[in-house]
């Protein structure tokens, strides 16, 4: 009996590697003859890079960039099993998790040490990025990113522009002269789920700018400057971004990707499936368990469940998700082959106590999961 384990971590809680191993130790209790074959998985946020540098037995590579706020740090950059791909986070250098609550400001945030990866990845001789956007504090349509790669942006009087979304609506110079040309000569794959336009009312700024420290006035001038940005971009480049989908993606990094790099633009969980191998693990799997923190009428639209069992119907074989807690409408999720939802809180709690206990929860639910499901099995014994 072969089981296949591909969850994602329980963000704040667990990462997806000891989520996985939780659900294992959970199986052998109950069936201690199956076979358990752990892919941690992920959908192109945080924790992508950590996920597919250890499912292709690749490593990271540590680099001394700025953080948003211009603090000096050290972050880190994946090379994959092949020894040929690098996979940054967006996150690693210019995210949500390295700005304090009271620090959170977008208006001078940057994605300055995004590009300082980049361009180290670069001198190590990569060629093949993945970027995985995802949990960014940015709000500067990946300005501080090309600025890092030689791109100027100076203001009416020649001088470059300070960093941060709140200096964009200076911009009256884009040059491209000084941009590293290694970027022509690579291919960057982007992860992201984010379908929203460079801006408007449902573009970067006023989705997802509150959520990293926007006020309402700050809202507006952002996405004034985005708009500004985008009009010099399409002047340059030939590039529209304003209603591009996807162009919002991680505070606009996403269209300065599509306007400046030679890139693909892919759903998250579908590069971590193909990296990871996913469906050739599948092979002869009787059954799949993957889960994440929360389940609810996103799941469907591609976050780290849906795409493993879409992986997994293909191939017949039924998954089963478990949570740390579910809501809404997830009906929909049974038409891709997910046979059961099950959270993994055994009795009232907290959500504090939730994920301090989420290892034991995890793996004491897989073992009443497995108990139940295999119990009917002709020939099976537990």
């Amino acid at each position: 009996m072969k089981i296949v384990i591909a969850p994602d971590s329980f963000k704040g809680s667990i990462s997806s590697m000891d989520a996985a191993l939780s659900i294992e130790r959970g199986i052998l209790h109950a069936y201690p003859q199956a076979e358990t074959v752990l892919v941690p998985v992920a959908d192109g946020g945080e924790g992508t890079m950590e996920n597919l540098v250890a499912a292709t037995g690749g490593h990271k590579t540590k680099v001394h960039v700025i953080d948003p706020l211009k603090k000096p740090f050290e972050a880190e950059f994946g090379v994959l099993g092949d020894q040929q791909t690098c996979i940054i986070e967006i996150a690693a250098a210019s995210g949500l998790n390295l700005v304090s609550i009271g620090e959170r400001n977008p208006l001078k945030a940057t994605t300055y040490g995004t590009g300082q990866l980049i361009k180290a990845a670069l001198d190590e001789g990569y060629r093949n990025f993945i970027l995985a956007l995802g949990g960014s504090a940015t709000n500067d349509g990946g300005a501080g990113m090309l600025q890092a790669l030689g791109v100027e942006l100076k203001n009416s009087a020649g001088k470059e522009l300070d960093v941060g979304g709140g200096e964009l609506g200076q911009l009256q110079q884009l040059s491209t002269e000084n941009f590293d040309p290694r970027i022509e000569e690579s291919q960057f794959t982007i992860a992201s789920d984010v379908e929203n336009p460079f801006v408007g009312p449902t573009g970067a700024t006023y989705v997802f700018g509150p959520q990293k420290g926007a006020t309402e006035a700050m809202v507006k001038v952002l996405d004034a400057n985005l708009l500004h940005f985008a009009n010099k971009i399409e002047e340059k480049m030939g590039v529209r971004l304003h209603d591009s989908p996807g162009a919002g993606a991680a505070g606009g990094i996403g269209g300065a990707f599509q306007a400046f790099f030679p890139s693909t633009l892919r759903r998250g969980v579908d590069v971590v499936v193909e990296y990871a191998r996913l469906e050739e693990q599948l092979e002869n799997a009787d059954l799949v368990i993957t889960g994440e923190g929360q389940v609810d009428f996103q799941t469907a639209y591609g976050k780290t469940p849906m795409g493993v069992a879409q992986s997994a119907k293909a191939k017949n074989i039924p998954t089963i998700i478990l949570a740390g807690s579910y809501e809404g409408k997830i009906d929909s999720l049974y038409q891709y082959g997910v046979i059961g939802v099950y959270s993994v809180m055994n009795k009232p709690m907290t959500l504090d106590q939730a994920m301090k206990d989420a290892s034991l929860l995890l793996e004491k639910t897989a073992e009443q999961v497995c108990r139940t499901y295999f119990f009917n099995r002709a020939g099976d014994s537990l």
